[in-house]
């Protein structure tokens, strides 16, 4: 009888949980990185290793707050036909508050161009009223000449403290990575 009713509570306590996210949509346009080096691999013609950091401009709203801006950090792995990335997207909110985004992705090339691609994200915090933020979703993304790179992400989020041991401290926000101050 109490094996049943600690499963009911469960269930509700889940139900709850997962009633609580909210989705979100955010678009945008990223041009030429304002920072990008790279190195040759050296195992085959066109293979390179690069990081790259810039600024994209962002539309969507999270938890009431409207995107203002968004950057990007991120190594690659590219040739050719193909590239795998990783990083870290900040966007900042009208508020002045922050979320951080972790993600990979993957893309096809064309003659060293950018043409599609996809990536998975996690969020990773935030600052403000976006403080214990978290969720996840996916992007595509497509090359649009030059450098310009447009995006689409659709995903899910909930405002609160982080279940698990990914917990990020006392309900203050930490960028990614960063363990909170001990007192």
């Amino acid at each position: 009888m109490k094996r049943g009713g600690c499963v009911c509570v469960l269930m509700a306590v889940a139900a709850a949980m997962s009633a609580a996210q909210t989705k979100t949509t955010m678009t945008g346009t990223c041009g030429k990185p304002d920072v990008q080096q790279s190195v040759p691999a050296g195992d085959q013609p066109g293979h390179m290793y690069m990081v790259s950091q810039g600024k994209c401009s962002t539309t969507g709203s999270i938890n009431g707050a409207m995107a203002k801006q968004g950057m990007y950090s991120e190594e690659i792995d590219a040739n050719a036909t193909q590239m795998k990335n990783q990083g870290v997207y900040m966007v900042t909110f009208d508020s002045g508050d922050k979320v951080y985004y972790k993600y990979q992705g993957m893309a096809t090339m064309k003659d060293g161009a950018y043409q599609a691609g996809t990536n998975k994200y996690e969020i990773a915090g935030g600052t403000g009223k976006m403080a214990g933020i978290h969720g996840s979703g996916s992007c595509k993304l497509t090359g649009k000449g030059g450098d310009n790179i447009d995006y689409s992400c659709t995903g899910t989020y909930q405002i609160g403290m982080a279940m698990g041991g990914g917990s990020r401290g006392q309900g203050r926000a930490t960028a990614p990575d960063q363990a909170p101050i001990k007192h």
